[in-house]
C-alpha cells in the first residue's frame, strides 16, 4: 500500500523547505552541483524533477533535458554538448537524461555504432572522474520502474489527453525491447557505477515513495548547512504625487473568462 497523500505531501513540504537551504547554501559557497536523473519510460524521473525545481530558484536551478542531437553535434566528441550545460559557481543542474542516452536507447536502437557504445563505457568514468576532481558535486539516480507498472502508466497516459504528450513511438518501443534495455542498464553499471560517480537506484513503481526517497537521499549525501539570509522589511510606500493610470479602455485587456464560470 502507497503513502496516504497528506503524509506524502506533508513530508514533500518538509524536503522541498530543505532544498531551499540547499539552494541557498549553494550560491553562497559557490558550489556546483549536477544531479543525473536517468531510468526506463515512465519511470517517474519527471515527476520527481518537477518536485525538486518547484519551489528553487531558476536563476539557481535549471532543468537540462537536451534535444536530438544535431549533425554538427553528432560530430563532436560525445561528451561536448553536455559540457557547455554544466554548472559554474552557485548553480544547480538537473540533467532530465545525460549522456547516458549512449548507453541506453542510443544502443539499444542502433542509434550508435557497438564501436561508439564501448568507447563511452570507456571515456564516461574518466570524464566523470574529471567532473568530480575539478569539484562538481555529482549525483546520480537510476529510477526503477516493473514491466507490469510501465505498461499501466502507458495506458494512463494513452487516456490522458493532459500526458498524451508524454507517449512516444520510442516510448512503445521499449515495451518490446524490455530485456534490450535491461541488459544495457546492467552492463551501464558495471562500468560507470564507481567510487566517485556511484549510481543510486530509486524504486518507483509508487511514485510518491520515489519522490521522497530520492530527495530525502540527495539532501543526506550533500555537506549543506543553513545559510544566514539578510533580514527583509518592507519599506514605507511615500505619499501619493498625483499619478492617476490611463483609462483602461485604452488598452488591450484579457477578456474576464473567470467571470463566465459557475462559482457555486
Amino acid at each position: 500500500m502507497g503513502l496516504k497523500k497528506a503524509v506524502y505531501e506533508d513530508e514533500l513540504l518538509r524536503l522541498q523547505t530543505e532544498l531551499i537551504k540547499l539552494q541557498e547554501w549553494v550560491r553562497a559557497e559557490g558550489a556546483r552541483l549536477v544531479v543525473v536523473f536517468e531510468g526506463r519510460d515512465a519511470a517517474g524521473k519527471g515527476g520527481t524533477i518537477k518536485r525538486v525545481a518547484e519551489h528553487l530558484n531558476p536563476r539557481v536551478a535549471r532543468i537540462t533535458a537536451l534535444p536530438t542531437p544535431t549533425e554538427r553535434e553528432r560530430s563532436q566528441w560525445y561528451f561536448q554538448r553536455y559540457v557547455e550545460h554544466l554548472p559554474a559557481a552557485g548553480e544547480i543542474v538537473l540533467f532530465d537524461r545525460s549522456w547516458y542516452n549512449r548507453a541506453g536507447v542510443e544502443h539499444v536502437m542502433g542509434f550508435c555504432t557497438p564501436a561508439e557504445h564501448r568507447l563511452f563505457l570507456r571515456q564516461c568514468p574518466v570524464f566523470e572522474h574529471m567532473l568530480v576532481e575539478d569539484g562538481i558535486l555529482l549525483r546520480k539516480y537510476w529510477f526503477s520502474v516493473s514491466d507490469a507498472v510501465q505498461e499501466e502508466r502507458f495506458r494512463a497516459r494513452a487516456k490522458d489527453p493532459l500526458r498524451r504528450w508524454k507517449l512516444s513511438p520510442m516510448d512503445l518501443e521499449s515495451l518490446t525491447r524490455w530485456e534490450a534495455y535491461s541488459r544495457a542498464k546492467d552492463e551501464m553499471l558495471v562500468h560507470t557505477d564507481t567510487a566517485d560517480a556511484p549510481w543510486y537506484v530509486v524504486e518507483s513503481d509508487d511514485k510518491r515513495s520515489a519522490r521522497l526517497n530520492m530527495i530525502a537521499h540527495l539532501l543526506s549525501s550533500l555537506p549543506y548547512a543553513d545559510v544566514a539570509l539578510p533580514s527583509l522589511t518592507l519599506p514605507p510606500r511615500p505619499p501619493s504625487t498625483g499619478y492617476q493610470r490611463p483609462p483602461k479602455d485604452l488598452q488591450n485587456a484579457v477578456p474576464d473568462h473567470a467571470s463566465t464560470l459557475g462559482n457555486d
